[in-house]
């Protein structure tokens, strides 16, 4: 008698469809490492792109050359304040001169400060050709050509348009002279006050309508508005900012009802403004991916936490929040990474293109980085364009800094 029990027919089918079965996987299989290997192929040329443009060799000319301005076989830097002052006096306005002694009196600069003004009100170097990354490595012997013909009388240097100075410096008309300090510290008080607004606002939201709700008409249509805001076009938060917060609200917005701005014609053109506005804008994707993180904690834990006399607060505080957490930072990583590039709602509510200036306070004027970006690739000389790379990646790092901070309170709570 034969030990083997005769197959029956949905055996023979299984067992027939096999082959068929693996190799379907093997084909999807490929199919997505295609997809992940064609990702990384993008990002890399991004990011190849965007540094192309910060590094390589510049050609600069002088106004006035430094040994022109000191005698022989001394440098500038082996001379004293008030001799620095003198060479500054006698090379720029007297207009100019007053303007920058009533920004900051001389007799408070340092050295290296009056030694940055000469360089750029009296030396004034300017970059009259750059190249970029690729040509400077690999076509040296052009780049030198094309100095010696039509520069000769400019100095090659191979530099990085991201340094210390770029980061420090204010916005400036020159781009040998322009930095994103002012852009940064823009951003850095839009985003903290977003995230300020939108995150208690969004996770109360989120608790309400999956922990208190009815399941009526009138939270099914709140449910559903929910999720159609989260696509609506970001200029449409512009306008509704605009018309709220800038015009309507404009004494709080612009700090006047608390005698905050020294502007007689102040209006909500301030960072408070916009703030507000790239709240509206991420509150969506708050709340729902805070709905998302608070329904997938099991009915059971609420269940057992009732069993032991909680109270409805108490399950929710105790028990369903730190159990959401993880997915509720998850959310607000992705509302950071929409917030922190918009340039649309910002420029509608009335940020600054140009200012020289730090933001003090949230009632202040202001400009953020997408915004500064958009201002210098729009420029047509090719300097403007290597700066904005820089800033490009200045932007990515404060983005990965911030999504860095919140990935770790995430896991924070994942081990809890």
């Amino acid at each position: 008698m034969s030990s083997h029990l005769p197959q029956s027919p949905l055996d023979n089918h299984v067992t027939s469809n096999l082959p068929g079965r693996h190799r379907a996987s093997r084909i999807w299989r490929y199919i997505f490492l295609g997809s992940t290997v064609i990702g990384i192929i993008f990002l890399s040329a991004l990011l190849l792109n965007i540094s192309n443009g910060v590094i390589g060799y510049v050609a600069i000319e002088n106004k006035i050359q430094p040994g022109k301005l000191v005698p022989a076989g001394v440098t500038l830097e082996e001379l004293d304040q008030d001799a620095l002052r003198s060479i500054l006096q006698a090379n720029i306005s007297s207009g100019l001169y007053r303007r920058l002694d009533r920004d900051i009196p001389f007799t408070d600069r340092s050295v290296d400060e009056i030694l940055k003004l000469i360089n750029q009100y009296v030396i004034e170097p300017t970059v009259v050709e750059s190249w970029d990354l690729y040509t400077s490595l690999f076509h040296k012997d052009t780049v030198l050509t094309e100095v010696a013909q039509n520069h000769p009388n400019a100095e090659l240097r191979f530099i990085s348009w991201l340094n210390g100075q770029f980061l420090v410096q204010p916005q400036n008309n020159r781009p040998e002279f322009s930095g994103i300090r002012t852009a940064l510290l823009g951003s850095l008080w839009t985003i903290v006050i977003t995230i300020l607004v939108a995150f208690p606002l969004g996770i109360g939201a989120a608790i309400y309508l999956e922990e208190y709700s009815t399941d009526n008409w009138i939270n099914r249509l709140i449910r559903t508005n929910i999720y159609n805001l989260a696509g609506v076009p970001s200029i449409i938060y512009g306008m509704l900012g605009l018309a709220i917060f800038v015009r309507a609200m404009a004494p709080l917005t612009s700090g006047a009802i608390f005698s905050l701005t020294d502007s007689p014609t102040a209006n909500g053109r301030t960072i408070l403004s916009a703030s507000l506005t790239l709240a509206l804008l991420v509150l969506p994707l708050i709340i729902i991916n805070g709905q998302e993180a608070i329904r997938a904690v099991p009915g059971s834990l609420r269940q057992a936490s009732y069993g032991l006399g909680a109270t409805k607060l108490q399950t929710v505080w105790h028990h369903v929040l730190p159990n959401a957490i993880p997915g509720i930072l998850t959310g607000t990583i992705l509302a950071i990474s929409r917030a922190i590039g918009e340039t649309a709602p910002l420029v509608v509510v009335g940020a600054s293109t140009f200012i020289d200036f730090d933001p003090t306070s949230p009632f202040s004027k202001f400009t953020t980085l997408p915004i500064q970006i958009y201002q210098w690739v729009s420029r047509p000389q090719a300097e403007f364009r290597n700066i904005a790379a820089a800033a490009i990646i200045v932007l990515m790092i404060l983005l990965l800094t911030l999504n860095t901070l919140a990935i770790a309170a995430r896991n924070r709570y994942i081990r809890r």
